[in-house]
């Protein structure tokens, strides 16, 4: 009996990127139940904007007797009173804990610099719990939210990867000397979760880690690098500048027994409808998704398609030196895994 996995295209470039991936696993074969399903503030919109969420009901129910989900760009309307986004609204459904980014640069982007590292975020708590307050009428606080429980779950998790991918370096991102309690729990978590194994534990603050990841990202070669949420959002997007483009970025979020793929940009709404945006982060996201569901060959050549593709460079988008469309992009690399799959 196959899986099952609930597509959202989302808004903005959502759409295209998502037939994209689409477009590759159909060439793959994939053996999983794809179900279509509408989320994001577009179709929020145009129900009137009546919704508590930007996730209808019936979404939600497809959402809940699915085994995975595929979340693409969505975009959140940043004013009081509109819904949390649809990958915050999500994760804490489905206490989806781990938002994991593999940051890995390209030969033929990034010739003289190498990165080739995972970003753990923990996703449930920390500052995007959005609990707010407004104190008076020109005062606000928000409240950072770190539990043991949340950080003991998340960082068994990083460990599980470690393990599964024979890691050896843990680097933990705090601010633990103005962030006494919160961060103080974060890292005695980190301790224990590396007692008794050969992972090496480090921790470095994080503005030191923005200038760190700069001038010398190579030292985080191997590592997987562990922080709460907001302090992981920015790192991760920091990482991704150093790959060549956010358009490469793919990522999953994790709990015990339901996962969300997406890719990690956004749904860049001034580029809607043009077919030039880089589909590659949504295709691996996709292919990370095949994997999940059990169809890990389908997985391997997409990645390795690619990979190929971007170093040759000839059929490639703009953002990453090329002229190709979105679609003539995505045929490449659905031709090569389509070969691959036959070898």
């Amino acid at each position: 009996m196959s899986k099952k996995a609930a597509v959202m295209k989302g808004d903005g470039i959502g759409p295209e990127v998502v037939d994209s991936m689409l477009r590759v696993l159909k060439e793959c074969n994939i053996q999983s139940e794809i179900i279509l399903c509408e989320a994001g503030s577009e179709q929020w919109d145009k129900n009137g904007r009546k919704d508590k969420t930007y996730i209808p009901d019936v979404t939600m129910q497809i959402l809940e007797e699915s085994d995975a989900c595929f979340k693409g760009p969505t975009t959140t309307i940043p004013v009081p009173g509109a819904p949390r986004s649809v990958a915050v609204t999500l994760r804490q459904k489905f206490e989806l804990y781990s938002n994991i980014r593999p940051t890995k640069t390209y030969d033929r982007l990034t010739p003289n610099r190498k990165l080739d590292c995972v970003c753990f975020r923990e996703a449930t708590e920390g500052l995007y719990t959005g609990i707010e307050a407004q104190i008076t009428e020109d005062s606000a606080i928000a409240i950072r939210k770190i539990t043991r429980q949340g950080c003991d779950r998340f960082l068994n998790s990083a460990m599980k990867w470690a393990e599964e991918y024979n890691m050896k370096k843990m680097v933990a991102i705090t601010k633990r000397n103005i962030l006494k309690q919160t961060d103080g729990i974060f890292w005695s978590s980190a301790q224990k979760a590396v007692e008794g194994t050969d992972v090496a534990l480090s921790e470095i603050y994080i503005d030191n880690m923005a200038q760190q990841m700069v001038v010398a990202p190579e030292q985080f070669n191997g590592a997987i690098l562990v922080s709460t949420n907001l302090f992981m959002d920015i790192i991760s997007e920091l990482a991704s500048g150093l790959v060549g483009s956010i358009g490469l970025i793919y990522s999953a979020n994790m709990g015990d027994s339901f996962a969300m793929f997406e890719a990690a940009h956004g749904s860049a709404p001034q580029f809607a409808g043009q077919n030039k945006v880089n589909p590659t982060a949504t295709i691996l996201s996709g292919a990370w998704m095949a994997q999940y569901l059990g169809e890990t060959e389908i997985r391997d050549a997409i990645f390795a398609a690619t990979e190929q593709v971007i170093n040759e460079g000839k059929t490639v988008t703009w953002d990453i030196g090329g002229n190709a469309s979105t679609t003539q992009m995505t045929e490449a690399i659905a031709t090569y895994a389509k070969e691959k799959l036959r070898r």
